[in-house]
């Protein structure tokens, strides 16, 4: 009887492990087919594969699938229905259960993405979509969708895109040592953030790469260019010829010694203050009016708002018939339509900087306001300033005159004409009715100066005579008196510093944020 009773039993407990291992079978082969890894089996059938993931290192492969891509600036609801391939960079995203939100960012133009659960697209790409680390760059297809309603916070408000497949281009890693949105928070003076988080200069120049991602960098640097294609544009036009001076030269360009030595062969060289002696010597050689774009290098350790120790020097030299005040008018001249084409052409530029850095817009004169020294003396003694009559102003001084000029006549930029001899290079042509002047000017920007320039010395023995008065051993500028040896025409010139030019115009506090590497005393990195 109790053999009669166990044998149903047992056959039964066969039947049913049986059907088990027939079950778990199934579940092996179905994992070995659909390529996942034990304990990763899919809850549901992915239907998107082959519509997401991470794509082959793109090695230029010319048999590699193409396709046509769109700018993001370019998205608008005339593209509603279309489908589209973008690439950009993942500026955020958030999950939302079926739904994943992603912006998509190309410089300072952004676009919302939506990845949502459809009969195409199952909850693992959604969820794939929400593990892609900030900064990837990524390539999206999606269908141009209108939102009547608007997108906050993307600069294509209008549309947005609704994806059908998302692939990895290149990975970022997930740590970043700064947040794109926290680089990118208004600073408003007398304002606080609710969050109060802002990133210091280090920070930012330590990682620079990310920090010129920001809409307000990317905006900076396209104006900067602008500043270059104006001055060379307008110049050009008015029959200057751009040279190319050298960098490494013999002796210290302007008789100082802040300069950088370096090691030549067996000897030592310097790095060029300025290409002061080469553009005269392009004069003397009958170019008449030439400038150049290049590397400065300066070897004071000045820890300043406005100084570094390399910038981009906008130079300019011209000969001129009579007086100086040729090329110092075609220089104010030149200014004036830097400023409109600025207005003009980048006003969107202007715009981004100025929704993180609030300032006063740019004013200027046309033509532009010229003083002569002794009248800004004039109203810095009746401000309670006291200048010498052959003194300097001080960077204090030229600020508060700055402001007085901006009262009285409303323009942030001016030329004060006829400094002291004594201030000024060895170079210098004096003035010929005072022979306590010169006939020197510099040029301001909101109180700073950002040009120094004069009439030069065209006559060897007289610019020997000056060089021994200033204590100069003339062996060392041999070659840049020698220029004048064989007859050269009066001309006049100025150094521009681009860096300080874009700061003071966007009405910046440092001139870090105009320099894409800076080079100071204490910084040669990135």
């Amino acid at each position: 009887m109790v053999e009669d009773t166990e044998k149903p039993e047992s056959k039964k407990a066969a039947k049913k492990e049986a059907k088990k291992a027939e079950k778990a079978a199934k579940k092996a082969e179905h994992k070995v087919e659909s390529g996942k890894s034990e304990g990763e089996a899919p809850a549901e059938e992915d239907v998107s594969v082959g519509k997401y993931g991470i794509l082959p290192l793109i090695k230029s492969d010319p048999t590699a699938p193409k396709h046509t891509f769109i700018y993001i600036k370019d998205l608008t609801k005339h593209l509603t229905g279309n489908t589209v391939w973008v690439r950009g960079r993942l500026h955020t995203s958030r999950a939302r259960g079926k739904q994943c939100f992603i912006v998509l960012r190309q410089r300072e133009f952004t676009v919302q993405v939506l990845i949502n659960v459809s009969e195409d697209v199952p909850k693992a790409m959604v969820k794939f979509s929400s593990n892609i680390s900030k900064e990837s760059i990524i390539d999206v297809e999606a269908k141009v969708a209108e939102v009547p309603s608007g997108v906050a916070g993307c600069s294509q408000t209008e549309v947005e895109l609704v994806a059908s497949q998302i692939w990895v281009v290149s990975a970022s890693f997930p740590q970043l040592p700064l947040q794109i949105e926290d680089a990118s928070r208004p600073e408003k003076p007398g304002e606080k953030d609710s969050l109060n988080i802002r990133v210091n200069q280090d920070t930012r120049l330590d990682n620079r790469v990310l920090d010129l991602r920001t809409a307000t960098s990317q905006a900076i640097f396209r104006l900067e260019a602008g500043v270059c294609k104006l001055f060379r544009d307008i110049l050009t036009s008015k029959g200057f010829v751009e040279i190319h001076t050298p960098k490494i030269i013999p002796a210290a360009s302007e008789g100082g010694a802040n300069v950088f030595t370096v090691s030549y062969f067996k000897g030592s060289a310097y790095l060029a203050q300025s290409p002061q002696l080469y553009k005269q010597m392009a004069i003397a050689a009958d170019f008449e009016k030439v400038f150049t774009i290049g590397a400065v290098f300066r070897a004071e350790d000045s820890n300043t708002h406005r100084h570094l120790t390399e910038f981009t020097g906008l130079d300019l030299e011209m000969a001129f018939q009579y007086h100086y005040h040729e090329v110092m008018l075609t220089i104010g001249d030149l200014f004036t339509n830097i400023f409109k084409g600025l207005r003009d052409h980048y006003s969107n530029e202007i715009a981004l900087v100025g929704q993180q850095y609030p300032t006063e817009p740019f004013t200027f004169l046309d033509p532009p306001l010229v003083l002569q020294y002794t009248e800004g003396r004039k109203m810095l003694k009746e401000a309670g300033v006291e200048i010498g009559e052959e003194e300097d102003l001080s960077t204090s001084a030229e600020k508060l005159l700055g402001r007085l000029v901006k009262f009285k006549y409303d323009t942030d930029f001016y030329i004060l004409d006829k400094y002291p001899l004594a201030v000024r290079p060895f170079y210098t042509m004096p003035d010929p009715l005072n022979p306590k002047l010169s006939n020197s000017y510099d040029m301001f920007m909101r109180g700073e100066e950002i040009l120094s320039g004069a009439q030069r010395i065209h006559d060897r023995l007289l610019l020997t005579e000056r060089a021994k008065h200033h204590g100069i051993d003339i062996s060392t500028i041999a070659s840049y008196i020698d220029a004048f040896m064989y007859g050269c025409p009066p001309h006049a010139g100025g150094g521009i510093g681009l860096e300080r030019v874009v700061m003071l115009y966007l009405g910046l506090d440092n001139v870090r944020k105009t320099s894409m590497f800076p080079r100071d005393p204490k910084r040669v990195t990135p």
